[in-house]
């Protein structure tokens, strides 16, 4: 998991690289998240999975499912959160009744790419995707190796 700072104050905490890879993002979202004391004391020490979360929308809410955070160690058991608890996120009225039209339609789902800290608060990336074919995702590996073969060529040069 990184944890480089980029530009305007966001530190990156976790990725989900296989979403990208697994679909065709559309469009992206930035959502806050509602937790707990001990949740955001783990996911500052980057003990956090996306790879298996998704979002839902329920009676107008948006929902983080499926993504798990790991349990606070320095703390007793007495005061720790279930790792993979539903989780709200937080986003304005407009974007969400944009995203039910979106993801009423074939086969568009919302998917975590990433957390990060932006000025010290927990942002999610939260991104509308397709899902990708099987003959897609080779594509996408095609395009990725003749890339890496064209930057040997140009570095020996």
């Amino acid at each position: 998991m990184s944890q480089e700072n980029e530009p305007g104050g966001i530190k990156v905490i976790a990725q989900n690289r296989k979403a990208r890879f697994l679909y065709e993002i559309l469009e992206t979202y930035e959502a806050g998240i509602q937790l707990i004391g001990t949740e955001v004391k783990s996911i500052r020490g980057g003990r956090i999975n996306l790879q298996d979360g998704y979002a839902l929308i329920r009676k107008g809410e948006v929902w983080l499912i499926n993504v798990n955070i790991s349990p606070y160690e320095a703390t007793g058991s007495y005061f720790n959160h279930d790792p993979k608890r539903s989780r709200k996120l937080l986003l304005h009225r407009k974007e969400i009744s944009k995203l039910i039209g979106k993801t009423e339609q074939k086969g568009l789902t919302l998917v975590p790419l990433k957390m990060y800290l932006k000025k010290g608060i927990v942002k999610v990336q939260i991104g509308l995707g397709k899902g990708k074919k099987l003959h897609d995702k080779r594509e996408t590996v095609k395009r990725r190796e003749d890339q890496k073969e064209m930057q040997r060529v140009v570095k020996r040069y």
